[in-house]
């Protein structure tokens, strides 16, 4: 049975998702799987309840490093798979000697002037330390070769497999107080600059005069709150921010378009369970989206409110064009790797590396 250590930062989101799907997969195949990461991971995630084991550490902490390495020590695993550029760096520097380090990019953040430099500096330094490193989109992948990654490659993150929706669409819309006809636009996402929601929020200023008026509800939490709560009230905009939910399931089935509006992304989980779920998503043509969504979503440039709000009142003026892309969703996602497929591709990468051989 192989050991195995998961490694992540803080995660409220895409990350800790996919954490959580390689836990679950790799323990029900046999595997020992240890999840290293702050304790808010698991309180958000539950990776022990997935059939692996839990140690805290606040990996991003000036102290996290010791203290990964310490348990890494301990655990003894056959491979350290870290994801993120924070948890990345910290393994690199912590794995014990002989190890391999597999690490996993999910996002590549662009910051301008020194902040910039130090990031790309920092994405150096842990693309060389890794024996393998993951793009999850080719953005991603030309990068790490970039920036002097010795062995890179596209490692894709595959949404979870949303429940059924437990509630109608008239209860949904219920709970949220909207009006009847009011069309629902959907986003889901942590509430952070680079999602692009301060855009959202002047866009959805516009729609007010719409009749019937759309309201946006924003799923997630994130840094971000307060300053989107201050343009939501100072704007007057119909968006609800909704925090934390578990029921994406329930508000994909009363949407009537999704959005996501970020400035960077790679493989986006909610965009992923939109089109799975058939509802018309209006997506930024920005990172991994575009070969990610097809001609199966609208795209338009980042930080653009001129093209949002082009691109969504088009969408409710056009039942016809949202019909074709709720159809065309579907068919997209079905040509997507499987949170099984993705295992199977780690699995086989663990195996490379140690030797191991997959064991069925």
């Amino acid at each position: 049975m192989s050991r195995v250590a998961l490694v992540l930062a803080s995660s409220t989101g895409g990350i800790g998702r996919h954490v959580a799907s390689l836990a679950a997969g790799l323990s029900g195949r046999g595997a020992a799987v240890t999840v290293l990461g702050p304790p808010a991971t698991q309180e958000r995630f539950h990776f022990t309840r997935l059939g692996a084991r839990f140690v805290p550490v606040e990996v991003a902490a000036a102290a996290g490093t010791l203290a990964l390495r310490r348990e890494l020590a301990r655990l003894r695993p056959d491979v350290v798979h870290a994801h993120g550029l924070r948890a990345g760096l910290a393994a690199g520097l912590a794995r014990p000697g002989g190890v391999p380090l597999v690490v996993t990019w999910h996002n590549g953040l662009v910051h301008g002037g020194l902040g910039g430099r130090l990031r790309r500096l920092t994405e150096g330094q842990v693309a060389r330390r890794a024996d393998v490193l993951l793009g999850a989109s080719d953005e991603l992948v030309e990068r790490g070769r970039a920036v002097g990654g010795r062995d890179v490659r596209l490692g894709p993150v595959a949404a979870r497999d949303l429940p059924a929706p437990a509630r109608d669409r008239a209860a949904v819309r219920a709970e949220l107080g909207l009006a009847e006809g009011s069309p629902l636009l959907l986003s889901v996402g942590r509430l952070h600059p680079h999602k692009g929601y301060d855009v959202l929020v002047e866009a959805a200023a516009r729609w007010r005069t719409r009749d019937p008026a759309p309201v946006v509800a924003i799923a997630g939490t994130g840094p971000a709150y307060l300053d989107l709560a201050r343009l939501v009230s100072h704007r007057r905009a119909p968006v609800l921010l909704l925090g934390h939910r578990d029921d994406v399931a329930d508000l994909l089935g009363a949407a009537d378009l999704a959005l996501v509006t970020s400035v960077l992304e790679a493989r986006q989980m909610f965009a992923q369970e939109t089109l799975r779920a058939g509802v018309p998503l209006v997506a930024t043509a920005v990172g991994g989206l575009p070969e990610l969504v097809g001609d199966a979503a609208v795209l338009i440039p980042p930080r653009d409110v001129d093209a949002l709000d082009a691109a969504v009142t088009a969408l409710l003026d056009d039942p016809v064009r949202r019909a074709e892309l709720a159809r065309r969703g579907p068919l997209r996602a079905a040509a997507w790797p499987t949170e099984a497929q993705v295992v199977d591709q780690i699995e086989a990468l663990y195996a490379e590396l140690t030797g191991q051989p997959v064991e069925r």
